[in-house]
């Protein structure tokens, strides 16, 4: 039986009375306390509600039309036609297929006289400066610029935010809601989402390894990383499914750290990557026990040989799940797709691609922060993640082509399906410009290995030279020794002269 007393005392604690005494009068929080408690509750059992079975009852499309209408709404207000006549350009601008930089800065018309004048080579001077400063390949690990304003950031348009009362009081609207009543309640429901994937991995570790248990685990996988993906309001939209992956190796172009999740959600897979300690390793360390993942350690030679037959023999067994790659190797800002490694194209196994796709403008998922918790704390305070995911036909690497040939071909797949730009680029420079410490190590290495071999040559020259001199003066000895043996030597000549003494 439940002690009237003790309700009441948790429904005081529940409420925050005595946390609010001192900062609002009893009459305030008397009036408004209610509308604050009770909105948070209602709101936690809505997005609970979401979270678990909204994909399916579709209320997750729902809050994304809605916002649709807003958004709509603002870009009308903000109307500008200068914005439209940059759009036009940079359309005209965009180049099709492999490019080092699609928006490479051009040098202006030279002197309409016809003769050259000293001021006619500056329009190239600030073009290359403008490249180098301004490239798009350190723009492609920055925060895309949007063209309308969703109320959030990442735009200029949030100049017209006085011109407009309307939006004002939308804006004041979105802050409210995201701030006080999205951000607690997806905190909370993040919290009990993951404690309910870890807790469940490690109870289907516990069966035995049968058709059952993979079974088991795949619907796991999904249901418990459709709960994670609810929390942050994620709505993935997936077309082609007939194209999905089966087993083999699924490859992916790489946003997020949630595009792993984001795919989970559709499909069972299991996953190669960094192993790493703390929070994510005890997630990491539940997948491991309930299937087939690989974790290694990449400062470790010895680990990184071994990924290669673990992917090869697992690509091969047709009853485990599709392993999940992601080529690239580093998070891109989703509008452009750097070189893939050729690593996972070495294993002869069929390939599936999937191009994923996000809408920034609901909220960005690129990891351009510098933490996880900052990272993870913008999401919480996002509209939602909208995002469309393509599966494409699987592939297969031709009999004469290499593995390079075929990372490139199906690279070239993924971005023509999800519109993005193809850049010949690996993406460490990444590393490079953050003076990543695992990046000075490998450019110090790459030195010295190229030390090395340019030593070698040099001394293969040497070597090719002595011999040559060697060659020519045995060459000299025989031909005198010729000479000799024709004219005679002194001491024959000598021996001559007496007898005919």
């Amino acid at each position: 039986m439940w002690d009237p007393a003790a309700l009441r005392q948790w429904w005081e604690y529940l409420s925050l009375h005595s946390a609010w005494e001192s900062l609002v009068p009893d009459v305030v929080w008397a009036a408004v306390g209610p509308f604050v408690i009770w909105g948070q509750v209602l709101v936690f059992f809505f997005l609970f509600l979401v979270a678990t079975v909204g994909r399916r009852l579709r209320l997750r499309r729902k809050y994304v039309e809605l916002l649709e209408g807003v958004f709509q709404f603002a870009s009308v207000k903000l109307e500008d036609p200068e914005d439209e006549q940059e759009a036009l350009a940079e359309g005209e601008e965009e180049e099709e297929g492999l490019v080092i930089c699609p928006e490479s800065p051009r040098a202006g018309s030279s002197s309409p006289s016809g003769k050259f004048e000293f001021q006619d080579s500056l329009p190239y001077v600030v073009a290359g400066m403008r490249a180098v400063v301004q490239d798009c390949v350190s723009k492609s690990f920055s925060s895309a610029e949007l063209r309308t304003w969703n109320m959030l950031s990442r735009t200029k348009r949030q100049r017209y935010l006085r011109l407009s009362p309307s939006l004002t009081v939308f804006w004041m609207w979105g802050f409210v809601i995201r701030w006080v009543f999205l951000m607690p309640v997806r905190v909370l429901l993040l919290a009990m989402s993951l404690s309910t994937l870890v807790l469940l991995c490690l109870a289907v570790g516990f069966l035995p390894d049968s058709a059952f248990k993979r079974r088991v685990n795949a619907w796991v996988v999904s249901w418990c990383f459709d709960f994670v993906a609810g929390s942050l309001s994620v709505v993935a939209r997936f077309h082609n499914k007939e194209n999905r992956p089966t087993h083999g190796i699924a490859v992916a172009n790489h946003t997020s750290p949630i595009d792993s999740m984001v795919l989970a959600t559709d499909k069972c897979y299991d996953m190669v990557g960094q192993r790493s300690k703390g929070i994510l390793g005890v997630f990491m360390r539940a997948l491991a026990r309930s299937s087939s993942h690989i974790w290694f350690e990449r400062t470790k030679s010895k680990e990184r040989s071994q990924v290669a037959q673990m992917l090869q023999e697992h690509a091969q067994d047709t009853t485990k799940p599709p392993i999940l790659i992601f080529p690239e190797g580093i998070c891109v800002n989703n509008t452009a797709v750097m070189q893939f490694k050729k690593g996972a194209f070495e294993i002869d196994s069929v390939v599936f691609p999937i191009a994923i796709r996000f809408d920034p403008r609901y909220g960005d998922p690129f990891w351009y922060q510098d933490s996880f918790g900052a990272y993870l704390f913008s999401m919480m305070t996002s509209w939602a993640i909208v995002c469309d995911v393509w599966y494409l036909p699987p592939m297969r690497r031709g009999e004469n082509e290499s593995a390079t040939a075929f990372a490139s071909r199906v690279k070239a797949l993924i971005a023509h399906r999800g519109g993005f730009v193809q850049l010949a680029w690996d993406g460490s420079i990444k590393l490079a410009q953050k003076g990543n410490a695992l990046w000075r190590e490998k450019q110090t290495r790459w030195r010295n290995k190229q030390q090395v071999e340019f030593a070698r040559h040099l001394s293969v020259g040497e070597d090719e030279d002595a011999a040559q001199e060697g060659k020519e003066e045995r060459e000299e000895r025989e031909k005198d020794s010729e000479k000799d043996s024709e004219e005679g030597t002194p001491e024959d000549a000598s021996r001559e002269g007496k007898k005919e003494v």
